[in-house]
């Protein structure tokens, strides 16, 4: 798998991991943090998705949702599905700490989503929370 890894890393670039990769693996390939630098709220522990980018040092988990996705204001953000946290997919409307959990394990257990409309597949988004999660959500 492909992930790209920025911020505040020795050697930010684009990097080839084996299938199963951890965050952590991304972070060691990257040379590791910069002297000073902490890895914030990035759950190290967790499977890497091909395509992500993982942002060292953000000092909110708002901040990494994808590629070219600096977030303001979380109301007006367009989440990736592929790479928010589930602390991110919580400020979707109508989702909270479960749907959130069912959305990431959705994701992990598959490899990532390829379209929005995988949504419906999860358990617990029928048609309307889906017209209201819909447009605040890409892959």
């Amino acid at each position: 798998m492909t992930v790209h890894v920025a911020g505040k890393i020795r050697k930010p670039g684009v990097y080839l991991l084996p299938s199963g990769a951890r965050v952590t693996d991304a972070v060691t390939a990257a040379g590791g943090v910069t002297r000073g630098a902490s890895t914030g709220p990035l759950n190290l522990a967790r499977r890497l998705i091909d395509g992500e980018q993982i942002v060292v040092g953000a000092t909110s988990p708002q901040t990494p949702l994808g590629p070219g996705s600096p977030v303001t204001d979380p109301a007006t953000a367009i989440l990736d599905l592929n790479s928010a946290t589930t602390d991110q997919l919580e400020q979707l409307p109508g989702v909270g700490e479960v749907l959130a959990a069912r959305i990431f394990e959705f994701r992990t257990s598959r490899g990532g989503f390829t379209s929005v409309e995988q949504l419906r597949e999860v358990s617990g988004i029928g048609p309307r929370k889906f017209a209201e999660i819909k447009p605040k959500v890409r892959v």
